[in-house]
């Protein structure tokens, strides 16, 4: 999957992500990624981390406690390789599937969301499935709005050399989330010099981990 097919998430509670036009978005937009015990096509997967990020420096990221509708579900060695996670990690610090949805959602109020794979649209649904909530966010392709925006392929290309050459790291939620919405902040979907806040931390349970 190429980094910049980007999905977006408009959130339920009144965002409307077609109202991102002109020179400076109507709702804010916030990154979103998921880690999971392995890719969909190696198995049932789980999400295991969820980060989002408003900018590189506004970030927070939750692990998930497996749920147990979860078990017997896939994990694959290539993923532990890629974010580092363990099983034994996780079930020791991570947080009830129940209490990461309603954080993430409270987060997420009134903002559009955004990921770089419709994968993590599945692990969404996977994590408000086990936690019996109601949709936290639905799924709206950016095309439509990149088309509003007249933001080139070339362009998208040209602000993801930019970004990687930047000394972010990668590979957990959290740090994800940062590098894609580093990403939009560079495509000018993101004010960055925004002051204010988006989101709050809840607990210190929620801050990003190493």
């Amino acid at each position: 999957m190429s980094r910049s097919e980007i999905i977006v998430h408009a959130n339920d509670a009144g965002c409307d992500c077609h109202r991102i036009t002109g020179s400076a978005p109507a709702v804010p937009i916030v990154a979103l990624d998921f880690e999971a015990s392995c890719l969909p096509k190696h198995g049932r997967s789980y999400p295991i981390e969820v980060g989002i990020a408003h900018t590189a420096d506004t970030a927070r990221s939750w692990l998930i406690r497996p749920h147990s509708s979860w078990r017997g579900w896939d994990w694959t060695q290539e993923a532990e390789n890629l974010h580092g996670l363990t099983r034994e990690r996780i079930a020791r610090d991570g947080m009830p599937v129940e209490q990461v949805a309603i954080e993430l959602r409270d987060a997420l109020s009134g903002a559009c969301v955004v990921a770089d794979s419709p994968i993590d649209g599945h692990w969404l649904r996977t994590l408000e499935a086990a936690a019996q909530i109601g949709p936290i966010a639905t799924i709206v392709e950016l095309r439509s709005l990149l088309d509003d925006r007249s933001i080139s392929s070339a362009a998208v290309f040209d602000a993801i050399k930019r970004v990687d050459a930047l000394p972010l790291k990668r590979h957990r939620a959290g740090d994800d989330a940062r590098w894609l919405a580093t990403l939009l902040t560079e495509l000018d979907l993101i004010n960055a010099a925004e002051s204010a806040p988006l989101f709050t931390w809840s607990s210190a349970n929620g801050r990003l981990r190493a």
